[in-house]
């Protein structure tokens, strides 16, 4: 290990000096120019946006529609080139001194040529991609109201979220979530105690430009645990070189008294860019109509971050940095014989006042999570189209739980989680148009208790996976697949405590954890083909197997776990989890209708899920030993499971009438227990099916004071789950509900067509309808006795408004 860290580490430091020694000064002059214009009037189009993905390195057109960037490596890379109200351009350009390429695009109410990096070694128009990708942009972010960037993403066709209050949701991918689900921040994998149903993702909302989303399994690229997929958060793309661009955004919130303020500067000055922000955001007890205010489901938090980088002739590397601060309730949903909600004090409880439930600041019980990360991406080109990427990344995790009102600033529990990753990739010579490239990695983890009480032990985690992965388009064809082989390393620390609970020796106290050493590895394939059938239909199947290995918790946990309410036990005889997953995909685009179809059919052996235990009577198992709340037990099993469903959207756009969009949008899944009967046939934890219709109108998108005016009405109807694992009173039936939501938005410009602000406002639940989301945690919270409704309620209406002021410097 220490010599792999030694080689890459050397690489990082000599490779710009190398690859640079090695570019003569034709190289240096290796530039693309060109015009961008209107495909069928041929006039220039000013501001127009051309990138290239692999090197982000990019520029904007002028007024006349010319743009030029320098500072480019030989070879073949794709370009895309985007203007609002326009239907981007990819395209593949080889570079070799000075080129030129032009652009003509036409106007499009639909993106159709989208370029994604997620699931791929390299960048690739999306309609070429096997696997199902959904892709969400800034400006759709911003139109939308939302507590968390989870809670933003699980509006697509196919996603949800597993909640536990507002500010804290966790992505389900076609059913499957937790550590199944591979989340990637600024080229890395997030690690942050994952497994914890009441542990969000450490992400900045606000610092976001764009999200990808892979369906099915992913491991080829990125190793255990992204068996559901993978959701890639894009936060640092550089501004276009010769820029200096920055943004000022508000937000805020009725429900919740929610409000944000973020600001970012970034710029790129011949090759040398860098960008930096901070927010500060922060929520009072939200509201619904059978709870009224809920408490303690309260959070604020304050983050910043940034990264400074060098693109060059010879690639680029980027030094980023950020930190995640947040403090947060924890909804435990306890009552008086009134059916209010309590507030624990010292001398017992009581009821919260109004001043309590507007308030900013957590209470007992709350978290305390630090995230801060560092990353170093590196793309340097060798010559010949070949080049070796390599990114390092350093993230800490802190995560400290409060529970005691006597002693309320120390914590109970307290995780320190330090994570090592590593990434290196090979792109081997382009050999015609076959596209091939090699990589290893992985990540060395250390887990450490440094609170009072324990819930998971000490331990120690070294991940290892090396893969090929091959891709060849032809003129209507894209075939792509590979091979990878992991190992995954696992070594859990022994613990006893003493009478009062503290560490102690060997052979004294009792057994809290015992040491556990285990290996798992796995082969991972996939294989996939986009076939575009005609200029408007393109087909799509993909075949892939992946795999995850059990996590420390899953394996080992012994303790209460407050923030699920429950007591858990690990189980150390758990095998990885292996993953069979077929896709069938369809895409059809004309000038009336666009449609978008997939089904899938995924076979895990040995899925692990948490399984409530009872007692000889049929009555909830309660531990004994610290668990003076007598919260019952689950503990981990395994079973064979298999899932199938898919998605389907509809888009109607009648010509001449382009401004109309009418979009739906349908999400299935269904899981099921091989060999079950009954209940406990189906698989726990499944999200119920959902429509979600949106009219929407598109206007002035070139007017004068006004631009992109839109306005919207949706209806998001969440279906009845009765499909449920109802033994050992594990899951309860979650009842339907219908959302109404409404928005409207437009950008403010001046006489010159120049930005001045963007607005957008939207209101969610218009109907006030009080309703439990089958994947919410709290809907099994403690039974109100004067309703006899149990759990807690999600957010009632919500009235939402964003300012967005766009900076521009020369």
């Amino acid at each position: 290990m220490k010599k792999i860290i030694f080689y890459i580490i050397l690489t990082v430091l000599l490779g710009p000096a190398m690859v640079s020694r090695a570019a003569t000064r034709e190289e240096d002059k290796n530039l693309l120019t060109g015009t961008v214009t209107d495909a069928k009037s041929h006039q220039p189009l000013a501001g127009a946006s051309v990138y290239f993905p692999d090197l982000k390195t990019g520029t904007i057109t002028g007024s006349d529609g010319h743009f030029s960037i320098k500072n480019l490596p030989a070879g073949s890379f794709l370009v895309q080139v985007q203007y609002i109200g326009y239907g981007s351009v990819s395209a593949m350009v080889t570079i070799k001194g000075a080129v030129t390429h032009d652009f003509q695009l036409s106007p499009a109410v639909l993106e159709q040529s989208e370029v994604v990096v997620t699931g791929s070694s390299a960048a690739t128009e999306a309609r070429k991609s096997p696997t199902p990708i959904s892709v969400i942009s800034m400006q759709q972010i911003r139109r939308r109201a939302y507590t968390n960037i989870i809670d933003a993403v699980a509006k697509q066709p196919g996603i949800s979220q597993v909640s536990t209050g507002p500010a804290i949701s966790k992505p389900v991918i076609r059913g499957l979530g937790y550590n199944r689900v591979v989340v990637i921040n600024d080229g890395i994998r997030q690690e942050g105690q994952q497994w914890g149903d009441e542990h969000g993702i450490e992400v900045d909302d606000y610092n976001v430009s764009k999200i990808e989303i892979l369906k099915g399994p992913a491991s080829l690229m990125y190793g255990s645990d992204a068996l559901a997929g993978v959701v890639n958060i894009i936060s640092n793309l550089p501004v276009p070189e010769g820029t200096v661009r920055g943004n000022l955004t508000g937000a805020w919130q009725s429900n919740s008294g929610l409000w944000g303020v973020h600001g970012n500067l970034a710029g790129n000055l011949n090759g040398f860019n860098w960008n930096a922000y901070g927010t500060r955001q922060q929520s009072h007890d939200y509201r619904n109509k059978y709870d009224g205010y809920v408490f303690n489901s309260r959070f604020n938090e304050t983050n910043f971050g940034g990264y400074v980088g060098l693109n060059k002739s010879w690639g680029y590397s980027h030094l980023q940095f950020a930190s995640f601060n947040e403090n947060l309730g924890l909804v435990e949903g306890e009552r008086d014989d009134d059916g209010h909600f309590v507030k624990p004090v010292p001398d017992g409880e009581e009821v919260p006042t109004h001043g309590d439930f507007t308030s900013y600041q957590p209470d007992i019980p709350r978290q305390r999570i630090v995230h801060n990360k560092a990353v170093l991406d590196n793309n340097f080109y060798l010559g010949g189209s070949s080049r070796l990427a390599l990114i390092l990344g350093f993230q800490q995790n802190l995560r400290k739980e409060y529970g005691e009102v006597e002693t309320p600033d120390v914590p109970g529990l307290s995780l320190r989680l330090n994570t090592f990753n590593y990434d290196a990739k090979y792109f081997l010579p382009a050999l015609g148009r076959w596209q091939t490239s090699i990589g290893v990695n992985g990540m060395a983890q250390h887990n450490i208790n440094e609170g009072m009480e324990f819930l998971i032990p000490d331990y120690h985690l070294f991940d290892i996976g090396a893969f090929a992965y091959v891709k060849r388009d032809f003129d209507r064809l894209s075939l792509s697949g590979g091979l990878r082989f992991d190992n995954r390393h696992i070594q859990t620390d022994a613990l006893r405590l003493d009478e009062d609970g503290k560490p102690a020796g060997a052979g004294e106290g009792e057994e809290k954890f015992s040491a556990v050493r285990r290996n798992f590895s796995n082969v991972s394939a996939s294989a996939g083909l986009s076939y575009a059938a005609g200029s408007a239909v393109t087909l799509k199947v993909n075949i892939a197997r992946g795999f995850r290995a059990p996590n420390a918790a899953e394996l080992s946990a012994n303790g209460v776990h407050e923030g699920t309410i429950r007591y858990e036990y690990g189980n150390t005889a758990l095998h990885p989890e292996v993953s069979t997953e077929g896709d069938l995909g369809l895409e059809w685009n004309s000038t009336h209708v666009s449609l978008n179809a997939g089904v899938f059919y995924n076979d895990i052996r040995n899925y692990i899920f948490s399984r409530k235990l009872t007692g000889a009577g049929g009555e909830d198992s309660i531990p004994v030993n610290d668990n003076e709340e007598g919260y019952a037990a689950f503990q981990y099993q395994q079973t064979h499971a298999h899932l199938y469903g898919g998605e389907l959207t509809l888009d109607i756009h009648p010509h001449p009438l382009d401004w109309l969009h009418f979009e739906n949008s349908l999400s299935y899944v269904r899981g099921t227990i091989a060999g079950g009967t009954d209940s406990t046939g189906n698989l726990p934890m499944m999200p119920a099916t959902r429509w979600v219709s949106e009219l929407r109108g598109d206007f002035l998108k070139k007017g004068k004071g006004i631009r992109n005016l839109y306005v919207k009405i949706e209806l998001d109807r969440y279906f009845r789950q009765n499909e449920i694992f109802s033994a050992y009173r594990t899951e309860t039936v979650t009842p339907g509900y219908s959302l109404l939501n409404a928005g409207i938005g437009a950008d403010i410009v001046n006489h010159k067509g120049r930005t001045l602000f963007s607005l957008n406002l939207s209101a969610d639940n218009l109907a006030d309808v009080a309703y439990q989301n089958h994947l919410s945690r709290l809907k099994y919270a403690d039974e109100n006795p004067v309703t006899g409704r149990t759990g807690v309620f999600d957010m009632g209406r919500n009235f939402s408004v964003k300012v967005n002021v766009p900076l521009n410097f020369k």
